[in-house]
């Protein structure tokens, strides 16, 4: 009952820049946390970054001063600006969300393509 939709992944130079966005629609009483996933092929998913509903962020250590993860309550919307891409930054990058108030369910988005060439 809550659909997150991620956008703004794309093909860019390493070291170039790409925002991404995820809003999510539906039941969006009591948004706890809401973050962002990699995956890249081959590989499991890993955590990039997580933001809680009060501004609290965690970074993985590999994007940590590069990453920035942000959220605007008000639109459901959270984003992850990336800049200084490297090519290792290749993934499909997927938006998660922690939703209610008492007992939480996470949800995911569908995905979207991030390519940092050389």
């Amino acid at each position: 009952q809550v659909q997150l939709v991620e956008s703004g992944g794309g093909l860019v130079q390493a070291g170039g820049s790409l925002r991404l966005s995820c809003a999510a629609s539906g039941v969006t009483i009591c948004i706890s946390a809401m973050g962002w996933y990699r995956q890249a092929p081959g590989k499991e998913r890993q955590l990039v970054a997580t933001i809680t509903s009060g501004g609290s962020t965690n970074y993985a250590d590999s994007v940590k001063g590069r990453f920035t993860i942000s959220r605007d309550n008000a639109k459901n919307t959270v984003y992850l600006q990336m800049n200084s891409l490297k090519p290792e930054d290749t993934a499909v990058y997927y938006c998660n969300a922690a939703v209610g108030c008492w007992v939480p369910l996470n949800y995911w988005g569908q995905g979207t393509q991030v390519t940092a060439s050389s």
